[in-house]
Order: structure tokens, then sequence, then C-alpha cells
């Protein structure tokens, strides 16, 4: 008989984990930090769950690494387009991390709800600005595109079909 060792990933989590992979290495800046934002989010929740139910080793695990999302958060700003809005961001990730940090020790999960409450919002607040940049990309795509006929691949222009003659 065999057993599974315990240390080597199964199937399902390696592909997990190169899929994951994969969409980190492929994504924009601003998805990387949708996606930390979005990790806070579901480990904030696992500890606050964990006080919930009184297991406190689950509610350390996910409010330590909803700590360390946030650290990373603050850390990586890149002040140089917008000091003053950077500035307001970082006091904002602070505030959450001192409601993380609260929670976790004084076991107390309305803290760690206020904290997930602003997490949520800030991701919601996150998808807006990626959605309006994306919109603002797109136009400014369509204002620079030439209006000329279609090319084959060999760089000849192909006359335009129409059906009204």
């Amino acid at each position: 008989m065999s057993y599974a060792n315990p240390s080597r990933p199964t199937g399902g989590v390696k592909n997990a984990n190169s899929y994951l992979r994969t969409r980190v290495m492929s994504a924009s800046p601003e998805e990387l930090r949708l996606m930390l934002l979005e990790g806070a989010a579901r480990f904030a929740r696992q500890g606050h769950d964990g006080l919930v139910v009184r297991d406190y080793e689950q509610s350390y695990e996910g409010f330590t690494q909803a700590r360390n999302i946030i650290i990373e958060l603050i850390t990586t700003m890149n002040e140089d387009a917008a000091p003053e809005l950077c500035q307001r961001v970082r006091s904002l990730y602070t505030f959450i991390y001192s409601e993380l940090v609260s929670a976790s020790f004084e076991k107390d999960a309305s803290r760690a709800a206020s904290a997930i409450k602003l997490i949520d919002y800030e991701i919601e607040t996150w998808k807006l600005l990626m959605n309006d940049l994306a919109e603002n990309e797109s136009q400014d795509r369509a204002a620079q595109a030439p209006a000329s006929t279609p090319e084959d691949p060999d760089g000849s222009q192909r006359p335009r079909l129409s059906i009204t003659g």
C-alpha cells in the first residue's frame, strides 16, 4: 500500500498553481493589484470566519496572509504619477492593516468585518477605475485608427464589399 506524500502537491493543486502562475505572469499591473486586493479580502474573510467559529489557527492564518498582502500593496505604490492620491490610498491601507491587527489580537469579528468592507469597497473602486482606463484606451485607439481600406496579409489593399451598390 502506498501513501500520498503530503509535501507533494496533487494534480489538482499543481494545475491550479500552474493556472495562477500563468495568470499572474500575463497580468497587467492593474490586474495584479486587483488580484492582490481580492486575495486580501479572501484571507480576511478566512480570518473573520475563524473568529466566528473559534478556530484561532484559521483566524491567525487568514489575518496573517491578509496583512501581508496589505503591506505589499502599501510598499509597492508608485508615487511618481500622483503622490497625493498615493498618500491617501496608503492611509486607507494602513487603517485596514491596523483593523486586521486589532481584529486578530482582540478576537473582534466586528473589526474584521469593517476591514473586509473597506477592502471590498477598494476592490469595486479599482474595478471601476480599470473599466474607465480600458474605455479611454479603446476610445484613443479608435480615434487614432486610420480610415483606410482593409489590407491583405501581403500588404495590398482589398476592395471593400458593399451590398448597397
